[in-house]
C-alpha cells in the first residue's frame, strides 16, 4: 500500500506522547449523530480518539494506512483496528453513523476521501475533521516551542502541513455545516513528556535526515532553562479546530 508515511518509525513514540482528545469532544460527536451504533475513525494513528468514541458507540472502526501505528493502539472491546486507507474503508453503504478523522485529514486524498465518506454514511450521518497546531497562552514555553515549528523547522514540514497551519480553512466540506462548540487539549506534563511530543513530529524527521539532532537539541536547551526542574508538571493547552458536517 502506497502513502505519505511520516510516522511509522516513530509508531511507539507517537502512541506514547501524542496527547489525547478531551472527553467531552467525544460526547459531543456522540450527541450530534443520527444513532450511536457504529462510528468510523479514519487516520486513527494509535488509537487516541478512537478510544474516547469507544466510550460512547456501540462499535468503533479504526483504520490507519500505517501497519505500526495499528500495532502500538491500545486495545479495546468495542473497537476494530484495521490497516487501510481513510479513502476506501471497506465498509458497507450508509453503515457509519459518526466518521472522524483528528489530526490526519490533511494527508488525504480529499476528493476521494469525501466519495467514500458520501457512501459510508448513513442518513443523517456526520463527519467531523479535527486538527491542532500552535499551543495557548503564549508564555515562554509556548514561544520557544512557536520558533521551533514556525521558524526553526520551516521548509521541514511537508508541504500538507500549510493546512493545519490554517486551521483547516481550505477544507471545504461537500456536506451541511455543523458548528462546534470550542474544545481544548490540556495536558498537565513534565518536561520530558514535552520533548517527547515534539520529537514525533514529522518535520524533525526530514530534519534529522537533513542535518541531524542539533536542532531539537538547542531547543531542549532552551525549554530547561525555562522550565525549571524538569519534573515539575505544566499545563500545556492546544485549541482545536472542528470541521464537521452532516450528509
Amino acid at each position: 500500500m502506497s502513502f505519505k508515511d511520516h510516522f511509522s518509525s516513530h509508531a511507539a513514540a507517537y502512541a506514547a506522547y501524542r496527547p489525547t482528545y478531551p472527553a467531552e469532544l467525544a460526547r459531543w460527536l456522540s450527541t450530534i449523530a443520527p444513532t450511536t451504533q457504529m462510528a468510523l475513525d479514519v487516520g486513527c494513528g494509535s488509537g487516541q480518539l478512537s478510544l474516547l468514541l469507544a466510550e460512547h458507540f456501540d462499535r468503533v472502526v479504526a483504520t490507519d494506512p500505517s501497519r505500526q501505528q495499528i500495532d502500538s493502539a491500545i486495545l479495546h472491546p468495542k473497537i476494530d483496528y484495521r490497516v487501510g486507507p481513510a479513502e476506501t474503508s471497506g465498509l458497507p453503504d450508509a453503515s457509519v453513523d459518526l466518521l472522524t478523522a483528528a489530526q490526519a485529514a490533511h494527508w488525504f486524498d480529499l476528493p476521494a476521501f469525501f466519495a467514500e465518506a458520501q457512501r459510508v454514511l448513513a442518513r443523517n450521518g456526520v463527519i467531523a475533521l479535527v486538527t491542532y497546531a500552535g499551543m495557548m497562552p503564549k508564555g515562554d514555553i509556548e514561544k520557544i516551542v512557536d520558533h521551533f515549528r514556525l521558524v526553526m523547522l520551516d521548509g521541514y514540514w511537508p508541504p500538507e502541513r500549510a493546512i493545519v497551519e490554517n486551521d483547516y480553512s481550505d477544507i471545504t466540506l461537500p456536506f451541511a455545516p455543523i458548528a462546534a462548540p470550542p474544545f481544548f487539549i490540556e495536558v498537565d506534563w513534565p518536561l520530558s513528556a514535552l520533548m517527547g511530543y515534539l520529537d514525533t513530529w514529522s518535520a524533525v524527521r526530514a530534519m534529522e535526515r537533513d542535518i541531524g539532532r542539533g536542532p531539537i537539541e538547542a531547543v531542549a536547551k532552551a525549554l530547561t532553562g525555562a522550565w525549571g526542574d524538569p519534573d515539575i508538571t505544566r499545563r500545556i493547552c492546544w485549541p482545536l479546530t472542528i470541521v464537521a458536517g452532516r450528509v
